[in-house]
C-alpha cells in the first residue's frame, strides 16, 4: 500500500495571544493520498485556514508531526521550508496576493523564475492561456476584475505542477457566477496536473465536488464523508 502523500498525526497549534495561549487545532489525525480531492468545511474559527497553513508549511505545529512527502516539515528550516513549498506545494489565497507592480504574465513567472526555469515566462503563457486570460497577459492586477485576478493567482499556483495545491476560500471573495466558473477551473487543473487538491470553503457547491469532505468544529475533526461522485483525478 503506498504512503499517503500527507499525514498528520496527533497534531496540535497553540498560538499565544494577548489573552494567553489559545489552541486552534486539537490531536488532528488525517491521511490524505495522492491525487484526491478534499474539502474542509466549518465555522469561522474551527480551524480550515489554520490546517492549510501547516499543511503548506507556513506556520509549524507546537505537537505532533505534519509529514508531506514523507518529510517532517517541523524538521524543515525555513530556507527548506521555502525550497519544498516552491517545488510541492501550491496555495491560492482568497485575496489573491499578487504583485501589483507586476503584469498577469510577470506574477505568474516569477515562482518560476525563482526555481531557475528557463522556460519560465513559456510555462506562465500557457497556464494563463489554461484559464481563460489570453487577451490579459500583459495587465496588470489593478486592470483585472475580481475574477481575472483568482484566475492569474490560481495559474500562478498551478504552474509550477505541484503534488499539492491547497485553496483558502477560494470564491469567498466572487459573486456566485464568478465563483462557478473559478470553481470549474480549479478542478479542471486538479484533474490536468493530477495535483492533490486540499481546499478550505464555506462554499457548499464547491465541498460537494470534493471527493471527500472533513468537518471541523474547535479546532478538532467533527466528521467526514465520501462523496459517490466526486471529481477524480487522473
Amino acid at each position: 500500500m503506498s504512503h499517503p502523500i500527507l499525514s498528520m498525526r496527533d497534531v496540535f497549534l497553540t498560538l499565544t495571544g494577548n489573552a494567553g495561549p489559545v489552541e486552534i487545532l486539537k490531536d488532528v489525525n488525517l491521511d490524505v493520498p495522492a491525487g484526491e480531492t478534499l474539502g474542509l468545511v466549518g465555522p469561522s474559527g474551527s480551524g480550515k485556514s489554520s490546517m492549510l497553513m501547516l499543511i503548506g508549511g507556513l506556520e509549524k505545529a507546537t505537537g505532533g508531526a505534519v509529514e508531506v512527502h514523507g518529510r517532517n516539515l517541523g524538521d524543515l528550516s525555513e530556507d527548506s521550508l521555502a525550497e519544498f513549498r516552491r517545488v510541492h506545494v501550491g496555495v491560492v489565497f482568497q485575496s489573491f496576493h499578487l504583485i501589483p507592480t507586476m503584469t498577469a504574465l510577470e506574477n505568474v513567472a516569477t515562482p518560476l523564475e525563482l526555481a531557475r526555469r528557463r522556460d519560465a515566462f513559456d510555462c506562465a503563457e500557457s497556464e494563463l492561456l489554461a484559464v481563460g486570460l489570453e487577451s490579459r497577459l500583459h495587465h496588470y492586477p489593478s486592470q483585472l476584475s475580481g475574477g481575472e485576478q483568482q484566475r492569474v493567482a490560481l495559474a500562478r499556483a498551478s504552474a509550477p505542477k505541484p503534488d499539492i495545491l491547497l485553496a483558502d476560500e477560494p470564491t469567498g471573495n466572487l459573486d456566485s457566477t464568478t465563483g462557478g466558473a473559478i470553481m470549474e477551473i480549479l478542478f479542471g487543473l486538479n484533474a490536468r496536473h493530477g495535483s492533490t487538491l486540499i481546499l478550505a470553503t464555506h462554499a457548499d457547491a464547491l465541498a460537494e465536488r470534493c471527493q471527500r469532505v472533513i468537518s471541523l468544529r474547535d479546532g478538532t475533526i467533527d466528521s467526514e464523508h465520501r462523496h459517490r461522485s466526486g471529481d477524480a483525478a487522473p
